[in-house]
């Protein structure tokens, strides 16, 4: 049975489930929303029952472990206001629909955790490393996720732009030569311009690394991918939780980066941070 039933099929079963598994469905039941951003520890405290009871719980509904069944909780909460959200319903107040996106968020950045490909992310790192350029496209939701990146890869003594216009990374690809890396941003990895930037960089010798979903056309045409696997449906609903997982791996990269230069590095850092302390009130400004 699909994942967004899960809730109905918990309740069908409550009459199967042994006395200590009973007391966690109960609480995941009475709101199912706060419990996609539960802790596993919070869980069981919250049931009066041992974690291996809640991961016991957890396998009896098809899933691999409790970070997957939130996964599938938060996932069940589907159905809701096309365009917004999949996870809110038309009738939710603030208290309701706060509570699902955060979970929502939580338990995705937890899968995207757990799925997260050391080796991947380093061979990112060493293209990265080695850059003498690099440029970031994103378009849409995406178009953000590229600039945040030109913020943190400013620092690395690298020339780094960003990208938000399609005819702009056009001509930027069709400029690529062997050194530059350009970085494409993409949830679905089904964007037709974006596919063929990626092709059009790479036949310019230039490294193309892809943040984007496993298997995609965008992923095929990449030298390397860091790929993102979400319940998010951005055809139909307003991208989130896959727009957080994005800025969460440009965060990753930027440090492995960080962490390559050396400690030397740091002090260049530290000179930009101290360059901004003259545009700032004193913290302890305004009080008595």
């Amino acid at each position: 049975m699909a994942s967004h039933d899960l809730i109905a099929r918990i309740r069908a079963r409550l009459d199967e489930l042994n006395r200590s598994e009973r007391k966690v469905a109960d609480v995941i039941l009475q709101d199912p929303a706060s419990a996609t951003g539960m802790s596993i520890a919070t869980l069981a405290q919250t049931a009066s029952v041992s974690e291996p009871t809640v991961n016991r719980f957890c396998r009896n509904f098809e899933a691999k472990g409790y970070p997957d069944f939130k996964i599938k909780l938060a996932q069940s909460l589907a159905g809701g206001t096309p365009y917004v959200s999949r996870n809110v319903e038309r009738d939710d107040d603030a208290a309701h629909y706060g509570d699902k996106i955060f979970g929502a968020t939580i338990a995705a950045l937890d899968e995207a955790r757990r799925g997260l490909d050391a080796k991947r992310v380093e061979r990112a790192v060493d293209y990265l490393i080695q850059a003498k350029q690099i440029h970031f496209f994103g378009l849409g939701a995406s178009g953000p996720v590229a600039q945040d990146a030109q913020h943190k890869f400013f620092r690395f003594n690298l020339p780094v732009m960003a990208y938000e216009d399609v005819l702009m990374q056009r001509m930027v690809a069709a400029s690529c030569h062997t050194g530059d890396v350009v970085v494409i941003i993409s949830y679905t990895g089904r964007t037709r311009e974006l596919v063929e930037i990626a092709r059009l960089a790479r036949d310019n010798n230039a490294v193309v690394l892809g943040i984007t979903a496993p298997d995609s056309p965008l992923a095929r045409e990449c030298t390397e991918t860091l790929e993102v696997t979400t319940p998010e449906d951005t055809d139909v609903y307003m991208p989130m939780t896959s727009r957080m997982i994005h800025l969460a791996l440009i965060d990753v990269l930027a440090t492995g980066v960080t962490l390559r230069r050396g400690e030397d590095f740091l002090d260049h850092l530290k000179k930009i941070k101290e360059s901004l302390q003259p545009t700032r009130f004193p913290t302890d400004m305004g009080t008595s």
